[in-house]
């Protein structure tokens, strides 16, 4: 038992620091799918997107803040072409999501090749490590990955994604985007342009979504075009066992919060597992279990407190 805490408490920071950076991804994905009620599929592309063009730059010499900017400007772009599918072609959000995901496949491997005549499956950043914003230089000189440094940045980060949200949909175009995903018709009814709230609210969704991306690829010392697989569902995790955590809290920041939260829990519950000994084979499975439980759980409170209130009824 000594062991197993031991080992734990080693992936501890790891964790931490892994939790932070998908929380801005459940941060973008919580935009689409709580905000604006849209199932997108984009974001397990625009999260290759986003790792693909900042690993690119940085091997570019761009700074790596502005590789971060431009990361998410390139997410926004793939949430923009998704919202324009749904919005002006009148194509389904999930087919919207899909075809934007099925493109952006290719559009990464050009990304990270250097151009549309070359194409490239990952891009390393070792010999850049002295660039990244998460290294910092050991007793060597050299300069290798500092988690104490990317769980201060990241935290720092969110916490500030977290008041321009606060911010933002607290104006007339955030509530608009609001409005829009609460009732579209009512909406449309009281002058708001849905389509362009709908396009909005995608671009920012998934330029956080891309956002993430680049700064996993500067964690991990990489970028793949695989490197967001699963990512939806990481999301949705995130945001479901974050809900279902601090659920009775309604306030804007708090919900927020709650994906974050809910992110560094659902890396934690891995951290256990894997700790347990479960075969990384399986985590793909582990993942669609933790999402389909977290999913449920809701769903039999409501049907629970439904039940309770009939037969309280019958008694009276």
């Amino acid at each position: 038992m000594g062991a197993f805490f031991a080992s734990l408490g080693n992936q501890l920071p790891g964790t931490l620091a892994q939790g932070l950076i998908w929380g801005v991804m459940a941060l973008g994905l919580y935009l689409s799918f709580k905000i604006l009620d849209f199932a997108d599929l984009t974001v397990d592309s625009s999260f290759a997107t986003g790792g693909g063009l900042c690993a690119i730059l940085i091997t570019k010499n761009v700074n790596p803040i502005i590789a971060l900017c431009l990361s998410f400007c390139a997410g926004m772009l793939a949430g923009g072409i998704t919202g324009l599918l749904n919005t002006k072609l009148k194509i389904p959000p999930i087919l919207a999501g899909i075809l934007t995901q099925l493109g952006l496949y290719s559009v990464n491997l050009h990304i990270m090749g250097g151009g549309f005549r070359d194409s490239k499956p990952n891009i390393p950043l070792l010999k850049f490590s002295e660039a990244l914003i998460f290294t910092s230089p050991n007793a060597n000189g050299a300069y290798t990955s500092d988690r104490t440094k990317t769980i201060i940045i990241c935290a720092l980060l969110c916490a500030a994604l977290v008041a321009v949200m606060y911010w933002f949909f607290g104006t007339e175009i955030g509530n608009a985007i609001r409005a829009t995903g609460n009732n579209e018709h009512m909406a449309r009814a009281m002058s708001i342009n849905t389509n362009s709230m709908k396009v909005l609210c995608l671009m920012l969704s998934n330029g956080l979504v891309a956002l993430s991306g680049a700064l996993f690829s500067q964690y991990q010392g990489y970028a793949d075009v695989n490197m967001g697989r699963g990512a939806i569902v990481i999301g949705l995790a995130s945001i479901i066992i974050g809900e279902v955590l601090l659920g009775r809290f309604r306030g804007f920041v708090m919900r927020c919060t709650s994906a974050i939260i809910g992110s560094i829990i659902y890396y934690l519950i891995i951290a256990i597992v894997i700790t347990i000994g479960l075969s990384t084979d399986d985590l793909k499975l582990f993942s669609a279990v933790v999402v389909a439980i977290a999913l449920a759980v809701p769903a039999m409170k409501k049907k629970k407190a439904k039940v309770a209130k009939a037969q309280s009824g019958k008694e009276a």
